[in-house]
């Protein structure tokens, strides 16, 4: 008879874990949420439309900063590539920021809307800059020497964008994530697939920003441009406010840094406190206290972080008074999401270089562009920054590939679950950021060699698609290792610093870029004291070859410590979830949980 209770309450749970999702997540009213009528991919669609956006803006002026910056402000080379890569990396450090005050204060769903309606303001005064008689760059329509106002304005609106998508990106991709149960078989192969298509969605936006946002740049104007991409983001951030019926929500659960600190503190307070001999006497959440929350299991490595989870003598008899102090005794599972951050460390610094191969694609490739004959198609000329276009086409290739045909079949072949392991998938796209580097090299120093024969004319009669090679090559690595960093900080950080973990993988792209404009900076000036700088005025008095030769060699010989580190490595291991059915009467508002 016991059995048969027992058999009956599991059909009863099991039942309920159906109808329910008990994640920690709530919906729109604060209740626990119905599996059926919220998340998944229902809630997704409206999240991927503001993405699309936000990409569609973001590539449309990124791709085409550098142009701007050359043939309307009149930067020089050099500085004009910095300014990008100053741009480009405040944008991909600020999701730092933006992810701690989501994941700690405001919720995803307010700071996605919050930074929303900063960039449209953003846009909305780029669209002055360019429109407003006094905000113009100048009078006439050439401009030989912009006035003052218009560059200061300009700036303002370009970092007003920088920073709102600095709350934007790592709020909107982890909201979008978190509408999957981690708990739930079917939900949890369907997240598995979330990264891959919201990149898809992401280089959707991304193709029409190179290509139909860059051409209304280029044959209408820089002001129909910015009005366009103005009227798009306004229209999704409507649409991303009516998901809101269908979306999960996570609470702010306060500094996730806090805990961080409260493990190191502990463990240096008990540095002489020895080992136990069995690690399950360590401490862990007692199981009166457990509520909806997933326990790690503990792990050897940094094994001076554990004592931070030691009970002393002293410990035993007050143990009732320091449960509530985790400054004097931290879980085993707080313990564990110490050293996860720990341990991502050297994974972030060794992706570094792939990320100074992607920043080229902005920048030097774009530039390179303009020197040569982009007649396509009975004489259709091709922006400049449209050839961007192919690394997206690359990336959409590989993710298809990758989704659709790779991943079934290392399913069958290894048992595991995702295919490929995540940080095998990353390590496997870095092989293509040193190719593409050797590809540019050559197909750069044929352009030169042209340039050198007939100097009048330059580069104009070899034809633009000599880029499409490289381009499309980072983009297949874009494919695998870009796509692989989402995932990796996404799933490895702590359950409660999930926004932030998009923040760093971010902080990849924010930290190359900023890393690319000093090597340019070192090697200008140590060329420079050989004889002749690789950076010139322009780029037929540069010698981009050799700096693309020397982040080839860079690449391949960090492929090989990425390779070491990422076998040492050791993957989150989750113990169980508990789950706890919260009090579906409490009716806290969205502001609260968002």
């Amino acid at each position: 008879m016991n059995h048969m209770e027992q058999t009956k309450r599991q059909k009863s749970l099991d039942i309920d874990e159906e109808k329910w999702v008990y994640d920690s997540s709530v919906d729109h009213k604060g209740r626990v949420p119905v599996r059926a009528s919220t998340g998944a991919w229902k809630a997704s669609l409206f999240i991927i439309a503001i993405e699309f956006s936000e990409r569609l803006s973001y590539f449309g002026l990124a791709t085409s900063l550098i142009i701007y910056l050359t043939k309307v402000i009149h930067q020089d080379l050099k500085i004009a590539v910095k300014s990008v890569n100053y741009w480009s990396g405040v944008t991909t450090m600020m999701p730092l920021l933006g992810g701690f005050l989501a994941d700690a204060y405001l919720g995803q769903f307010s700071t996605v809307l919050a930074s929303s309606i900063v960039y449209l303001l953003g846009l909305l005064l780029l669209t002055m800059s360019r429109l407003v008689p006094g905000l113009k760059p100048c009078d006439s329509g050439l401009c030989h020497e912009p006035y003052k106002v218009h560059e200061v304005v300009f700036f303002i609106a370009v970092y007003l964008i920088s920073i709102a998508t600095g709350g934007h990106k790592p709020s909107l991709e982890s909201f979008g994530a978190n509408q999957f149960d981690d708990d739930h078989p079917e939900e949890r192969k369907k997240k598995m697939s979330f990264f891959n298509w919201w990149n898809s969605g992401l280089c959707c936006g991304l193709l029409l920003g190179v290509t139909v946002i860059v051409y209304i740049q280029d044959q209408v104007s820089w002001a129909a441009a910015d009005i366009t991409l103005s009227a798009v983001m306004a229209s999704t951030i409507a649409i991303f406010c009516m998901g809101r019926p269908f979306y999960r929500y996570r609470k702010a659960t306060g500094s996730p840094l806090t805990p961080m600190l409260q493990v190191i503190v502990a463990a240096i307070a008990k540095r002489n406190v020895p080992y136990p001999s069995d690690p399950d006497q360590l401490y862990e959440v007692p199981e009166s206290d457990k509520t909806r929350m997933r326990l790690l299991f503990h792990t050897d490595k940094l094994k001076f972080l554990d004592k931070a989870a030691i009970i002393d003598d002293k410990q035993n008899k007050e143990e009732e008074k320091l449960k509530n102090n985790p400054w004097r005794l931290a879980t085993v599972t707080r313990v564990e999401e110490m050293k996860l951050i720990l341990n991502m460390i050297p994974i972030w610094l060794t992706t570094l270089p792939f990320g100074i191969c992607v920043a080229q694609t902005a920048t030097f490739f774009i530039k390179q562009s303009t020197t040569m004959n982009r007649k396509v198609f009975h004489n259709f000329i091709i922006p400049p920054a449209s050839v961007f276009a192919l690394a997206a086409i690359g990336t959409i290739i590989s993710i298809t590939f990758y989704d659709r045909l790779l991943v079934p079949f290392l399913r069958k072949v290894t048992g595991n679950e995702r295919g490929l392991k995540i940080l095998q998938r990353i390590g496997f796209g870095m092989i293509f950021s040193t190719i593409t580097m050797v590809i540019a090299a050559l197909v750069e120093r044929k352009r030169l060699n042209i340039v050198e024969k007939n100097p009048l004319e330059g580069s104009i009669s070899m034809s633009v698609l000599w880029l499409a090679p490289q381009f499309l090559i980072i983009g297949i690595g874009d494919g695998f290792t870009l796509v692989g960093l989402q995932e990796y900080f996404y799933d490895q950080v702590p359950d409660s610093m999930r926004s932030l973990g998009i923040a760093f993988y971010l902080s990849v792209i924010g930290a190359a870029n900023f890393l690319s404009s000093l090597l340019i900076t070192l090697v200008d000036h140590i060329t420079e004291k050989g004889g002749k700088s690789w950076f010139g005025k322009d780029l037929n008095s540069s010698r981009l070859d050799y700096f693309y030769g020397l982040l080839a060699v860079i690449t391949m010989a960090n492929l090989g410590v990425y390779v070491f580190v990422a076998r040492k490595y050791s993957y989150k291991n989750v113990q169980r979830t508990t789950m706890a059915v919260a009090d579906c009467c409490k009716g806290d508002s969205i502001e609260a949980m968002a």
